[in-house]
Order: C-alpha cells, then structure tokens, then sequence
C-alpha cells in the first residue's frame, strides 16, 4: 500500500477531479491521469502529471488509483473494458471509486479486486465545484477498512470530513441519503426564493437574514447567491443529479421505502431537463420554476 512518496493514477478531469488532482499536485504527489479528452488534462500536465492513455496503463505503476467519472457506465467501462484497470491492476493497489454510482456496482469492483489481491474502497463526495477547490470535501467511505486508514492522508489533501462507514457499498448508500436530503433543500430553496422574489424582497439581503437562522442550509447560502446573479453554471450538473436521484429511488425501491419527497424532486428536475438545462448547475432549477410560475398566471 502507501510508500513514502506514493504514486497515484487519476481518472476523470470533469468539475471536480481536475481541482482534486490540483490539490493532490501542489501538495507533492505524483500524479497520472486519463480522461477522455486529453485537453482537458494539459493544465495539470503544465503541473507535472503524466499522461496514460487507457485506464489499464494508468493502472501499470500505481500504488492508489482514483476514478471521478460521471455515470455507473463509464465506472464498468473504466474498470471492466478490454483497456480498462482490472487488465493490468497490480496485486496491493487501492483503487478508490470516488464517483457517485450504485452500491452493488461497488460490491462488484470490490470481488474483482480481491480476486487480485487488490483493495477497494467506494468514496463518494459532497462540495461541488467549491469543495473540490478548497480542498474541503465532505468524503464517504465504504469497502476494506485497511486500506481506508491507509489512503486516509491522501482523503484529507482533498477534503475536510471524512468518515469510514463499513462494506463496499456504504459510502454510496451515505452519498444517497445526502442526495435524498438535499434534493428536498434544493426544492425549499427556490421556492422560499421564488416567494421572496414575488414580494418584491431584497433576495440579498433575505439570504443574509434566513440563512443564518434555523433556515440556513448549504444550497441557500452557496447556491442562493448564484441565484441571484443569475449564474447558472455548474459546481455539479443537472444531468448527474438526475442520475442520483434515479440510484436512490432504485436502492429504495430495494430496500421496500416509498420516497414521495424524492419523487417529488426527479419531476421538478424532469423539467429542468425538458427545458434544455442538463448541463447547467442544480441552481438552475430557479430559472426553470421562475419560468412555469410566469406561464400559469
């Protein structure tokens, strides 16, 4: 596992893995990466990473390989494929899936790795855009406690709250039960804006008041300001909470729980996706609700 200078593979540059490798960088880690598209990478190349083409090559001469990817699909594919890392992961590596995928999909890479010999580890996270660059992520962890402890100081050049919760699959059932929570926050937001905005209140001024108090939530006063501005680009996509949503439900459905609140937010977000916004920011859910508000007066 961890050497003194421990070398490690990195998969997927999207909003948040580039600034994660960033921080990984400045703090003096060697770094390799593959993306799906190189350019995205030359930033961080300029830094010192090293460029592999395949996940399977990345995999050669690591000692952690981490993967930030935007799907379940591309998770198999980037380990399961015919270049993917299981081709040439080395006996004592510790991959680390830190996507937010299903749970039996983590339980599925964790058999493949310990019939190498391998170690695994499900960290999905919490923060978006800002949390990665900050390096204060909220990191959930599940699959062998071992190698937990031992990628535990690369977790904190990358993140704030970190906390190991049992087998393979337990950082995801966490990272669900985060999204269950704020998909109902992001709802209340809005409308609380939404109403606001209507009463022809300072929104400013509401967010600095109520979001202190008993009200005050994450969505409100990071995402509530975006809000404002009107800037809805993406600290985390549309289109891959859309998919979260869709893993909770599913592993509820399992499980025998009815969400109704969950439901709720996959139609509200159903509709930010038919209005053309999947690759938007989830605050963008404003701009959609302001609009059908509009059309029905």
């Amino acid at each position: 596992m961890m050497s003194n200078q421990p070398k490690v593979g990195w998969i997927g540059l999207g909003v948040m893995g580039f600034s994660m490798v960033q921080n990984l960088l400045n703090s003096g880690i060697s770094v390799s990466v593959f993306s799906r598209t190189k350019e995205k990478a030359n930033p961080l190349l300029n830094q010192g990473a090293t460029w592999k083409e395949n996940p399977a090559e990345l995999a050669e001469d690591v000692d952690y390989l981490f993967s930030m990817v935007g799907y379940p699909q591309e998770v198999e594919d980037i380990y399961f494929q015919k270049n993917g890392v299981f081709k040439s992961l080395k006996k004592e590596t510790v991959i680390v899936d830190m996507t937010t995928s299903r749970p039996d999909l983590a339980k599925k890479i964790e058999v493949q790795a310990n019939d190498i010999g391998a170690y695994s580890l499900d960290a999905p996270v919490s923060g978006g855009d800002i949390g990665a660059r900050n390096a204060s992520l909220a990191i959930m962890c599940g699959g062998n406690e071992k190698a937990y402890d031992e990628t535990l100081g690369l977790f904190k050049i990358m993140g704030e709250n970190i906390k190991y919760f049992g087998n393979a699959g337990s950082g995801q059932r966490v990272k669900m039960s985060n999204q269950i929570l704020i998909a109902s926050t992001m709802i209340g937001t809005v409308e609380a804006l939404l109403y606001a905005e209507r009463a022809n209140l300072d929104l400013a001024k509401v967010i600095e008041l109520i979001g202190q108090g008993a009200a005050g939530c994450w969505s409100l006063n990071n995402l509530g300001p975006r809000m404002i501005k009107g800037d809805w680009e993406p600290g985390f996509y549309v289109k891959h909470f859309i998919k979260d949503i869709g893993i909770a439900l599913n592993d509820a459905e399992k499980m025998g729980l009815q969400l109704k609140g969950l439901e709720l937010a996959k139609f509200f977000y159903s509709e930010v996706i038919n209005a053309g916004y999947p690759e938007k920011g989830t605050q963008v859910l404003l701009k959609v609700l302001r609009s059908l508000n509009k059309i029905s007066l």
